[in-house]
């Protein structure tokens, strides 16, 4: 799904266009001559694997991404939303109040059929906020043990929305198709990765290394974010 909403690159813009020296982040550098005018663009999450993971998707789009940390004193809203889109609009709005930012927010998770589509957009807090992912895990073994379905389908969503000020400019969402690992498998990723088994791979996406992002969730919707971003500022 590609959703574009408002008035293109030029709202996306507003005052933030300036010209930056040099970026880098997440492991990559961009030479200052290719930086004309780019746009801050607020990535509206604390979790900094997420944030890491988004700046490498977002390489080489007209962006210069800033993290909530500029914003110590602002704290996370509620998720109560039922969908993953609910939240991730919910969030961006709210951040981009609160900051004045050009602002993408996504929400993601796990959805497991034979748990009814469990944990959902409460996989984060699954069994509690504070609890490990290996303790997670446990508790989505014994609950698929209980079916009689230890490795059942499953897939990973990941829905993303951009705002400025209160417009939605655009929304995407990302899917990832597999199954549950009845074992955790690999030191890589991060959250649920190391029991997502991806059948194109025959590995966890824990295992798969660089590879995850040309399959992942979050790889499809950002990389749809970072296609408009790019043919936007084409545009101009």
């Amino acid at each position: 799904m590609w959703k574009v909403c408002g008035r293109g690159i030029g709202e996306l813009a507003g005052s933030a266009e300036r010209f930056v020296f040099f970026c880098v982040f997440g492991g990559f550098c961009v030479d200052r001559r290719r930086l004309f005018s780019l746009i801050r663009l607020l990535v509206a999450t604390t979790n900094a694997n997420k944030v890491r993971e988004i700046g490498q998707l977002l390489a080489g789009a007209p962006v210069e991404i800033v993290t909530l940390a500029e914003w110590p004193r602002v704290t996370a809203p509620d998720e109560t939303g039922r969908t993953f889109e609910e939240n991730a609009r919910a969030k961006a709005l709210y951040y981009a109040a609160a900051t004045g930012e050009l602002t993408v927010a996504e929400d993601s998770g796990l959805v497991i059929d034979a748990l009814g589509g469990a944990p959902g957009v409460a996989s984060a807090r699954f069994g509690g906020v504070d609890l490990s992912y290996k303790a997670k895990f446990v508790l989505i073994d014994a609950a698929l043990r209980a079916t009689g379905d230890r490795e059942s389908p499953a897939r990973f969503i990941c829905a993303l929305v951009l705002v400025r000020g209160d417009r939605v400019l655009f929304e995407a969402r990302g899917t990832v198709e597999g199954r549950i690992s009845p074992e955790p498998k690999g030191q890589g990723g991060f959250g649920y990765d190391p029991i997502f088994f991806y059948p194109p791979y025959g590995q966890t996406l824990a295992e798969a290394g660089d590879a995850k992002a040309a399959v992942s969730h979050r790889g499809e919707a950002f990389g749809k974010l970072r296609a408009f971003l790019i043919e936007e500022r084409q545009a101009r």
